[in-house]
């Protein structure tokens, strides 16, 4: 059980970088937020937050509400119980998967546009001047390939296929 432990809290601060760079938040609110994705579907309480984290309850409080305001997380109670337990909201993965899609459609409109370019100088280059088309080519299959994939991905989520 301690390897698992040991695992876990690696695992916390390797996703916690992560998530500092992508999402751009403040180092303990990255580590909250790794927590609770390691936490899966039967969640995170504050009190074991506070314990694992080895933050302050009030540092840990205002993360909490920060990441619940950005709408990255969310909570549910139990009957019976008082306490909080902290989930990944599952909107907010789709938002990011909306957020990669948007950015690979860009990407790809400009490499349509650079090839055709490059076509239009190619019909006039000599063969030794002409542009090689291939990596365009390839990287718009890419980006298709890649968006499909990740478009059923998303909808899963959204029909409640899976839970994180």
């Amino acid at each position: 059980m301690a390897e698992v432990c040991k695992e876990k809290m690696r695992l916390v601060e390797k996703l916690g970088v992560h998530l500092e760079n992508r999402e751009n938040l403040a180092p303990v609110a990255a580590r909250i937020m790794a927590y609770i994705i390691l936490g899966g579907k039967k969640g995170v309480t504050f009190e074991e937050m506070v314990n694992v984290l080895c933050a302050s309850k009030s540092t840990i409080s205002t993360h909490l509400n920060h990441l619940q305001d950005l709408q990255k997380i969310e909570y549910f109670t139990k009957t019976g119980d008082r306490k909080k337990y902290f989930i990944i909201n599952k909107d907010s993965v789709v938002q990011h998967i909306d957020e990669l899609v948007s950015q690979w459609q860009v990407v790809r409109e400009l490499h349509l546009e650079i090839k055709a370019y490059k076509e239009t100088i190619n019909l006039e280059a000599d063969d030794g001047e002409k542009f090689e088309l291939s990596f365009h080519n390839d990287y718009i299959k890419f980006l298709d390939g890649a968006t499909k994939s990740i478009e059923e991905l998303r909808k899963k989520l959204k029909n409640n296929q899976f839970s994180l």
